[in-house]
């Protein structure tokens, strides 16, 4: 893939150039108020060094789910003026992507401006599945430009107009964090340091099963966490009363538990739970065993005991890979388990481990429990294509980028 300074030397120069970049800002939202700016500040280095080049900056990104249409509550006017800040320059944001006040907006620029663009998924050529819309909507946006800069990673999986199609016209370029992400994902995937033991957490099971697969021929040690732990303790024959469950992953998940054990890898399940007998931050809560949860309550977090088990198992851990929270951390009875997850990391971290955490609500929960992303060896902004990298396929928006 080729850098912003190859793609200058194959322009002449951007000075006076128009690049079309395509940013990750899919930022959480209270209202209009940033919770977690981490992408924002992410973005931040690619969109600055071209216009310190003299670049005139088109941001492009997407916010939420809108349904291919206007929405306000999507809108990324609180984003750009949050990357204004940022930057510390003046921030254009356009009410449209494409169309006359886009391109009155675009033509105005001098040198070293920086214009933000209304929400890509407002318009349904976006995300659409048939490629002759989709085509269409990428010809209006490369229209507004002379070269195309891919720096959103949280998206590089998705065959999308505004990352895939884009850059089949225009002259292009991986931005400085997809650089940086792509070069911690391939060492994870292809050299990581021993022990390497990976930290799985979130919802479901059925996100991950692709990288389980792919990571019990990788990994020493895999930690299991979160709401995808019970289909885990279904599978080893356990009760695991209202607690979220998915019946149909159970046989999988048996035969995981089956391969590990052949290839030697060791699979870390929690000891202990909180339960509580709604989801719910006042709900009446408890530690129990994790092969004892009442039939009437559900799993909420790890228990204490599996903190310290999960902690003595990445003591001596080189290379660290966390993706999905060990509990409903967005309610205080049940962030224990990830914040004690999290203090081990930083604890490797400052003994010169790699340590890595995967994107989406692992990224979102450290922040929200008060850690700094310094703290950690990498954040990453793409929770879907951090695993989807690690998992071995083939990310649409970075193999439009191989020349």
């Amino acid at each position: 893939m080729r850098t912003i300074e190859q793609l200058g030397e194959d322009l002449g120069g951007l000075a006076g150039r128009t690049v079309l970049v395509r940013s990750d800002l899919n930022v959480p939202l209270d209202g209009t108020t940033i919770t977690d700016d981490g992408r924002v500040r992410a973005s931040v280095p690619t969109i600055r060094a071209l216009a310190e080049a003299g670049a005139r900056v088109v941001v492009t990104a997407h916010l939420g789910r809108p349904k291919g249409e206007p929405d306000p509550r999507y809108s990324l006017a609180p984003v750009a003026e949050r990357l204004g800040e940022l930057l510390g320059r003046p921030v254009t944001f356009v009410e449209e992507t494409v169309g006359e006040r886009a391109t009155t907006a675009v033509r105005a620029m001098a040198d070293g401006d920086v214009v933000v663009l209304e929400n890509l998924r407002f318009n349904a050529g976006e995300t659409a599945k048939g490629d002759g819309e989709r085509a269409e909507f990428a010809r209006q946006l490369a229209g507004l430009a002379d070269a195309f800069v891919s720096d959103g990673f949280g998206v590089v999986h998705r065959a999308q107009a505004s990352v895939y199609d884009v850059a089949r016209l225009l002259p292009h370029a991986a931005g400085g964090l997809v650089h940086a992400e792509v070069d911690v994902m391939r060492r994870l995937r292809e050299d990581p340091q021993r022990p390497y033991v990976v930290i799985l957490g979130g919802a479901k099971v059925s996100d991950k099963l692709g990288v389980i697969e792919s990571l019990l021929s990788v990994a020493d040690k895999l930690l299991v966490g979160g709401g995808m732990v019970f289909t885990f303790l279904r599978a080893q024959g356990h009760e695991v009363g209202t607690s979220l469950l998915e019946e149909d992953q159970v046989d999988t998940v048996r035969g995981y538990l089956e391969t590990a054990a052949e290839k030697g890898v060791e699979i870390v399940l929690p000891v202990d739970v909180v339960v509580a007998d709604a989801f719910s931050a006042d709900a009446r809560h408890e530690v129990v065993a994790a092969d004892a949860i009442p039939a009437d309550m559900m799993g909420l977090d790890i228990g204490p005991e599996s903190e310290q088990l999960f902690t003595q198992a990445l003591a001596d851990a080189r290379t660290v890979f966390w993706n999905g929270p060990m509990g409903a951390f967005e309610m205080a009875p049940f962030a224990s388990g990830t914040k004690a997850v999290a203090t081990a990391l930083v604890d490797r971290t400052r003994d010169g481990a790699m340590t890595v955490v995967g994107g989406g609500d692992s990224a979102a929960a450290v922040r929200d429990l008060g850690f700094a992303d310094d703290d950690f060896g990498h954040i990453s902004t793409g929770g879907g294509a951090s695993l989807e990298y690690l998992e071995g396929k083939e990310l649409p928006g970075l193999a439009v980028l191989e020349d």
